[in-house]
Formats: structure tokens, sequence, C-alpha cells
């Protein structure tokens, strides 16, 4: 039953790194406007530039894993390894769990099918909405009780719910789009209530139920708690303090006093393992989206973290992350609050040591994410022209920092051990 109601369906080629739909041939003109009247990076700029990353490479090998399990219905198999891999915290080389790839993967086909048919935003009559997720429901009576099972197919109904529902303001979402995401956001939950991530010891389970609070009334009640019994269950991985932090701003069921005692509270729990690290996080992609955030955010004890975050996970997965949030995507919204405007010109100044003291090579796709904000909910259109941006981006922002150097003649050639001029 499962293999049937795949068939024919598609996959999109990168899950992990989206973009939005601008068209590939639109980059030659847009690189050549960038650099108009100045030497091309690639000239005076030699740096390793990795298409696929260590990082990505183990990522696509774990999701495809989940995959390929999933599509041999080889159940017990999937359900040991998401299990082994939760309870042991086992991660990629840049601390992403290997239990949330695996159930990426597994559910991929069930996703993908239903993003496909939502694609123009509305689906055809034909369009098989339900037919992956009720295959998935029925794994629900062969595997009764299972929380892996009941992972799968809640973190199946959660991103089925936004592809129905979009990344937009609730008032310009349609009634149907937004009777959907509410139907599966309250299955899902259905789903998830029997089984307890902190009982359990799962970071994985935990990490779904606050999912959930998109969907879900009153949410503000429970939101930090819950967060903060998953950041303790798993404070290596920062994402979980990223998400919440975007959940305490006042368009989600926080307020920006929450955002700041959560930080702070964050900060002094993880202390031993991130430093300062920890407000930083929780604030990461909050104040790249909220003015007022940005403008209120301590921006002295913020860039403290960023040292400390670099100082604990010194790989070139982090810098490249660190660096392309501090070139890229920290000037979103720059000339619409002038206090947010003076802390983010502060943090942009951060891309300058980062660069200089911690990057040897370049992740293309990392520093294309950046340029979309680090938003999931993006479209992949081409892989080749994304990384084309990326490297793009990478190439202007390392070049900037050598400015000086450059316009003197010299040439900046990246080594194991950072950079080295030379005369041209």
């Amino acid at each position: 039953m499962f293999k049937k109601a795949f068939r024919g369906m598609s996959l999109r080629s990168n899950p992990t790194y989206p973009v939005t739909e601008e068209k590939a041939d639109n980059l030659p003109a847009r690189t050549v406007a960038r650099y108009a009247g100045t030497r091309c990076p690639e000239d005076v700029l030699s740096i390793p530039v990795l298409e696929q990353s260590p990082e990505q490479v183990a990522r696509f090998k774990h999701q495809n894993r989940g995959q390929f399990l999933a599509r041999q219905e080889r159940w017990a198999e999937l359900i040991e390894e998401v299990r082994s891999a939760d309870r042991e915290r086992v991660t990629t080389p840049a601390g992403m769990p290997i239990s949330d790839l695996l159930l990426f993967g597994a559910r991929a086909d069930v996703v993908h099918a239903v993003e496909h048919a939502l694609f123009d935003g509305t689906p055809p009559k034909d369009a098989p909405l339900l037919d992956g997720i009720s295959a998935f429901e029925a794994l629900l009576l062969e595997f009764p009780n299972d929380p892996v099972v009941a992972l799968i197919v809640a973190m199946s109904h959660i991103d089925i719910a936004w592809a129905w529902r979009g990344a937009g303001w609730d008032a310009t979402v349609p009634k149907p789009n937004r009777r959907a995401f509410s139907e599966h956001m309250q299955r899902a939950n259905e789903l998830l209530s029997p089984h307890c991530g902190v009982e359990l010891d799962s970071p994985a389970l935990a990490s779904a139920r606050c999912a959930l609070f998109a969907g879900l009334q009153q949410a503000e009640r429970r939101l930090a708690d819950e967060y903060e019994d998953l950041i303790d269950l798993d404070p290596g991985h920062h994402r979980h303090m990223r998400a919440m932090g975007n959940h305490l701003l006042p368009r989600w069921f926080g307020s920006y006093q929450d955002l700041e005692l959560e930080a702070r509270r964050t900060a002094a729990r993880t202390q031993d393992l991130w430093g300062h690290g920890g407000y930083a996080w929780v604030y990461f992609d909050a104040i790249a989206v909220d003015d007022e955030a940005c403008a209120l955010v301590d921006v002295e004890f913020f860039i403290d973290g960023l040292r400390d975050i670099i100082k604990t996970r010194p790989d070139q997965e982090m810098a490249n992350l660190l660096a392309s949030y501090c070139a890229v995507a920290i000037h979103h919204g720059m000339g619409a609050n002038e206090r947010a405007d003076l802390n983010r010109v502060q943090i942009a100044e951060c891309a300058k040591w980062l660069i200089r003291d911690h990057i040897t090579e370049v992740y293309p796709l990392v520093w294309a994410h950046a340029a979309e904000g680090f938003d999931n909910n993006a479209r992949i259109t081409s892989i080749a022209w994304f990384a084309a941006r990326g490297k793009a981006d990478a190439m202007q922002a390392i070049s900037e920092q050598f400015r000086d150097d450059i316009e003197a003649g010299l040439r900046v050639t990246f080594t194991a051990n950072g950079p080295e001029l030379h005369s041209t």
C-alpha cells in the first residue's frame, strides 16, 4: 500500500537549502552589476570553494538513508535507527541530530508530493494530497503506541500544514488553506500528546512538540517551558534555541521582554557548553527578521556570544554560518529603524574578524541560505544558481574585508592557517 501511494511522486532536489524562484539566467547581469567598476573577486582572491561541505554530504547521507528505508517499507530498521540516534544524541560533524535527518528522509516523499501539488497555491482536483499521509496513518495500526512511528506521521502532518499555509501573515492566507493548516496541526497534536519527550529522554519528540505551537491556541502559556525542556535535553543543537527566539517574537507567542528574559536564562543554563553563545542563539533569527528585537538586543552581549560560539565550534561550517549571517543576513531590513540599524552595523562589523581569523574555505550553499534569511520554506528552482549566488555573496564579502590590500595591488590567498597577502 505504501509503495503504491507514492507512485509518480517527485522530490525537490535539495530539501536542506531551499531558495526563492529567481531565474538562473539573471545571475550574470546581477553579478556584473555588483562588481561594476571593480576587479572581479576571483582575480584577487584565492580560497577553496566547496560546492558540498562535509556537513552537507553527511546530511544527504542520513536523509537518503531514511528515505530508502521508508521506500522499502523497512520500518522496524528505521524505527530502531531513529531511536538509537536520538537516544545516543548522534550528530553530523556540525551538530545536526541524525535522528532528525532520518525522520526527514522518511517523510520526504509524502511531504514533497503535497508541496508539489500546492506549488501554485491551488491544487488540481486530482492531486494526490492524501494518498501518502493515508499510507502513513495505516502504519499506526501496524506499530501501535510506537513513539517513533507517531513522530514520523505527526511531523508529516506538520510539514503538510505549513505547505498549505505558507510563510505569509495570517491575514493573507486563504480560509481553505488556514483550515487545512489547522486540521493537520490538530492531527499532529493528537498523535504526539501520548508521548512525552522528557519522560522518554527524546529530543526528537520534544522538538516536534515545540513545532506544534504555531497551530495551537494559547501556546504562549507553555512555550517557554517546553523549549527549556528541549534545550536541556539537547543543549548542543543550536536550532532549538534559534526556534525558541523566533517563537518568542510578538508576531507569534511572546513579547520582547520574554525574548530578552529567555535569552539570558538560556545563556546561563548553557554557559558550560556555549559560554555567552546561548544569548546569541536565541536572538540569532529573531533580530534578523524583527526591527524592534534588533533595536532592543544587548549588542555587546550578543557579540560576546558570537565569539564564544566560534570558540566552542571552530569548524568551517560554523565559521561560514556566522560570517554569512554578519555579512549578509543581518543587513535585511536596514534603514527601517535607526536604533536597529546601529546594532546591525556593529554586528555586521563582526564579519571582519570572522573572515580574517576563522574562514579558510567557502561553503556557497550556506551563504546563499543566509541571503534568504535562513527561510526553510523558500523554494529551490536551481541548485546551480543557488550555489552561484552564494559564492558571489561570499567572494564579495571576503574581498570587502581586504579592500585596502586589494587596492594596493595585493592578492589574498587563504590557507589552512588563514589569509596570506602576495604581490600580483
